[in-house]
C-alpha cells in the first residue's frame, strides 16, 4: 500500500497524536492537544502528569511504566488507574522487556493483568512490547507468544515500542507478525519513528490499526485530501 492510496482524514483518524518527551511542560502539552484539535486526529497521548487535561473531541491516552517497564507491576497498575481517574480513556503500558526475552512469559501475562483489573474492562489497554528490542535479543517466537500473552491477560492492543529504546521503534516486520499473532480482534499499534507518509502507509498495509505520532503534521501532509 502506498501513501497515495490512502486518505489525509482516514489516516488521522487512527492517529494517537503524542508528546512523552521529559522535557514537555503543561503549555506543550496544551499545545499538543490544539494541534491534535486541528489535525482531527483521533486521540492525544500524554503523560500521566498532564492528566486532567481537556482533550476535548479528541480520547485521552496517558502511559503507565514508561519508558523502560521496569516497575513493579502493582506500580504500573496504580499509575494506570489514577490516569483512568484523572480522565484517561486510554493507558499504554510498558512490560518487562527482560522477562519476555528471558522468556518468562507467565511475567508478562501477570502484569498486564495486574493493570487491566486495575483499570477495569471500560479503557482500552495498549501493550508496548518494544518489538526491536524483543526481535534483536530473543528473535520473532518471542514477539509472537508476547502478543499472545498479553491478548489473554486483556488487552485491547498490542503496541509496537515507546520510541524510547535503543533498538528502534516500529517495522513492518513487527506489525506483521503482531498482527498474526493476535489476528483481526485485536488492534496493533505502531510507534516510534514513523516520521513519513510511505513509512505510515507500509505499516498499515502491514497490519496497524493505530499509529502513534509525534511528528502528525508532517505525516499527514503526505497523504492526498
Amino acid at each position: 500500500m502506498t501513501a497515495t492510496a490512502l486518505r489525509r482524514a482516514d489516516v488521522a483518524a487512527i492517529v494517537d497524536h503524542t508528546l512523552l518527551k521529559p522535557e514537555a511542560t503543561r503549555a506543550d502539552a496544551e499545545a499538543t492537544v490544539a494541534e491534535a484539535a486541528a489535525l482531527g486526529v483521533f486521540a492525544v497521548c500524554l503523560s500521566p502528569s498532564m492528566l486532567p487535561i481537556d482533550t476535548g473531541a479528541q480520547r485521552t491516552c496517558a502511559v503507565a511504566g514508561f519508558p523502560s517497564g521496569k516497575h513493579h507491576s502493582l506500580v504500573k497498575a496504580a499509575e494506570a488507574r489514577l490516569a483512568v481517574d484523572s480522565g484517561a480513556h486510554e493507558v499504554d503500558m510498558v512490560i518487562d522487556v527482560g522477562a519476555a526475552v528471558a522468556g518468562n512469559y507467565d511475567e508478562v501475562f501477570a502484569d498486564v493483568l495486574t493493570v487491566r483489573q486495575a483499570i477495569g474492562d471500560e479503557p482500552l489497554l495498549k501493550v508496548i512490547i518494544e518489538s526491536a528490542a524483543l526481535l534483536d535479543f530473543a528473535g520473532p517466537d518471542a514477539v509472537t507468544e508476547v502478543c499472545r500473552r498479553s491478548v489473554a491477560a486483556g488487552a485491547n492492543f498490542v503496541k509496537t515500542s515507546t520510541g524510547f529504546h535503543p533498538s528502534g521503534g516500529a517495522s513492518v516486520e513487527a506489525v506483521a507478525l503482531m498482527r498474526a499473532a493476535v489476528g483481526e480482534r485485536v488492534g496493533v499499534k505502531a510507534s516510534g519513528g514513523i516520521r513519513t507518509a510511505e513509512f505510515a502507509a507500509e505499516l498499515i498495509a502491514a497490519g496497524a490499526t493505530r499509529l502513534g505520532l509525534s511528528s502528525s503534521r508532517a505525516v499527514l501532509a503526505g497523504f492526498a485530501e
